[in-house]
């Protein structure tokens, strides 16, 4: 995808972030992250937006904190001001120079790519956390996401975060999981060892368990806000994937 395209994500998404908290209200439990009301959700996107702003902005090149939120802020304030750093982040995306040097933490064609891209994301899935709050969810929250935004997520997810040596995904035991999304015809492979996770493009060797269904449904259920649409083989590996894939 090209970087316009994951700026206008941000955008909407970010938007549609704001008015599922305004309706459901900041008191409201997020069902996809538990322990979460929606105060603490929008806390911390907007402190994300902000700390990604401040890299693209100043040009930062090495790893910062995260900025606190103000202390104290709630309700009809603590969305405006959440609204105020989504609305800079996007700005500041669009007016970035393409050669921009700063701080990145995945692989990336360059860093504004990987901001955009990133933010993008990042935003989807916890505007799908907003909307769990709501008390009459309208559709499946997967609905609005594209094929092909989904299966650049899968790709960042897999690819990308799981690569980390901070990833938990680890087993004593070799593991093979393919996960494949049916309508955009895009599949990868994923070795599970000691260290961590192998994930490629392809169907490269025998697979015990695979994963499978459309791809925005997929992307959702790798990121733990829904099942996993389809599961063959041995579904301990899905289980697994559960209980350790956490970033």
């Amino acid at each position: 995808m090209e970087i316009a395209e994951h700026i206008q994500v941000v955008e909407t998404e970010g938007r549609l972030l704001a008015a599922a908290a305004e309706e459901a209200g900041v008191d409201a439990k997020v069902a996809t992250c538990p322990g979460w009301q929606v105060r603490d959700l929008v806390r911390h996107q907007g402190e994300v937006h902000r700390w990604a702003t401040g890299f693209l902005a100043e040009g930062h090149t090495a790893r910062r904190p995260l900025p606190d939120s103000p202390p104290g802020l709630d309700g009809d304030e603590l969305l405006d001001w959440y609204r105020e750093g989504h609305h800079r982040l996007v700005d500041t995306l669009a007016k970035a120079p393409l050669d921009l040097e700063c701080f990145a933490f995945l692989p990336a064609p360059s860093p504004l790519a990987f901001w955009a891209r990133r933010q993008a994301h990042e935003t989807t899935v916890h505007r799908v956390d907003a909307e769990s709050a709501l008390e009459r969810p309208s559709g499946d929250a997967s609905d609005s996401i594209t094929g092909e935004f989904a299966a650049d997520g899968i790709d960042e997810l897999l690819t990308g975060f799981h690569a980390r040596a901070r990833s938990r995904m680890r087993s004593d035991t070799p593991r093979l999981l393919r996960v494949r999304a049916t309508d955009t015809d895009v599949t990868w492979t994923v070795r599970i060892t000691q260290g961590p996770p192998d994930a490629e493009r392809g169907a490269a060797g025998e697979a015990e368990c695979e994963v499978s269904g459309p791809a925005a449904r997929l992307y959702l259920a790798l990121w733990n806000r829904q099942p996993f649409p389809d599961v063959t083989g041995d579904e301990s590996l899905a289980a697994l994937w559960r209980e350790r894939s956490a970033v």
